[in-house]
């Protein structure tokens, strides 16, 4: 009797053991992407890498040789019209204006002692025509003395921002070489190839978009400058964007990418998804997983009523704000627990 008591007591258990066990046993919510759905806008239009340039550079340099003594401007540095940027050492140029002035004023005063003497008529024509030759000669050279002096200050002819800096205090500059090259940015230019084939649709008016990932923004793109001369070994031509650029936030050599609407691209509206969302059925019809709010997952029977791309159009069977899953399908089945 004891023994058959103790038996019992041990199935009981041991069922009791499996019914919680059984009743711990749940699966784990699987993973999965989604998308909300809504009215959105697709196009098939090509889409090419460009760079962004500036609207013009101006290279900035002496007239004339010497040891650079300041360079007031940095790199990147916003300057305007007229703004002091460079200076070489003036103690030559300061000399030879000393020289031309004390030549001006001898020769000033000769003209007025010989003044009198030729109002009299007792000098020769020849002799005062000379005078005046010599007064003439010492006034230019002092207006050469002044500008050569005046050319030891660089200033800004344009105004726009500093490029780069490309002579250092104690350098010599030599005439013509670039100390600082001015950049204006206020419209800038995104230069894009063009593959001989697709050249022919773009034209100075084709509506174009610009965005750029390193500020995260997007740009209308404006008038395009066409080019006419292929490069001989890529076949493509070089076509420049005119993009504003009021707030200076476009910098030249950053990477843009460019979409143009010519006459071939596509654009559909309306209820957008993946075409990677929609799944068929055995029977042919087309269903996409939704996810309810209490994260599970079920079917729903869906129409489309045309594809663009890599997208969809939904014409019935969801509605606007619906979460329909577009990755991690492959593991769904009815009422799956999901997170997103």
């Amino acid at each position: 009797m004891k023994r058959d008591i103790i038996i019992a007591l041990a199935c009981c258990l041991l069922a009791v053991g499996c019914s919680e066990k059984k009743g711990n046993t749940t699966k784990n919510p699987i993973k999965v992407k989604t998308q909300l759905l809504s009215p959105g806008f697709v196009d098939n239009a090509q889409t090419y890498v460009g760079i962004v340039e500036e609207r013009e550079a101006t290279a900035v340099s002496f007239t004339s040789m010497g040891v650079v003594k300041r360079v007031l401007v940095s790199d990147g540095q916003a300057v305007g019209r007229g703004q002091l940027i460079a200076e070489i050492d003036d103690t030559q140029a300061r000399n030879v204006l000393s020289g031309a002035e004390a030549q001006m004023t001898q020769a000033n005063d000769a003209l007025q002692r010989y003044q009198m003497l030729h109002d009299n008529g007792s000098l020769p024509e020849v002799q005062w025509v000379e005078i005046q030759s010599k007064v003439a000669q010492a006034k230019s050279q002092l207006e050469v003395a002044r500008k050569n002096l005046a050319d030891c200050r660089l200033t800004a002819p344009v105004s726009g921002i500093i490029g780069r800096k490309q002579v250092g205090v104690g350098e010599t500059a030599m005439p013509s070489q670039a100390v600082v090259s001015i950049l204006d940015i206020s419209t800038v230019k995104v230069k894009v190839a063009i593959p001989e084939a697709e050249i022919g649709s773009i034209n100075a008016n084709t509506p174009s978009a610009v965005k750029v990932e390193a500020i995260d923004r997007e740009y209308q793109g404006g008038r395009i400058e066409k080019g006419v001369q292929a490069d001989a070994l890529t076949h493509t031509y070089d076509v420049r964007i005119n993009v504003i650029n009021s707030e200076r936030k476009l910098l030249p050599g950053m990477v843009a990418s460019v979409k143009f609407m010519t006459d071939g691209s596509q654009a559909i509206s309306g209820r957008m998804l993946p075409v990677t969302a929609v799944q068929k059925k055995a029977d042919g019809s087309l269903f996409v997983w939704t996810v309810d709010g209490d994260s599970t997952a079920h079917r729903a029977t869906v129409t489309i009523s045309g594809t663009t791309g890599n997208y969809v159009s939904i014409s019935s069977g969801l509605n606007i704000g619906q979460r329909v899953v577009t990755e991690g399908y492959q593991k769904l089945s009815e009422n799956t627990k999901v997170v997103f």
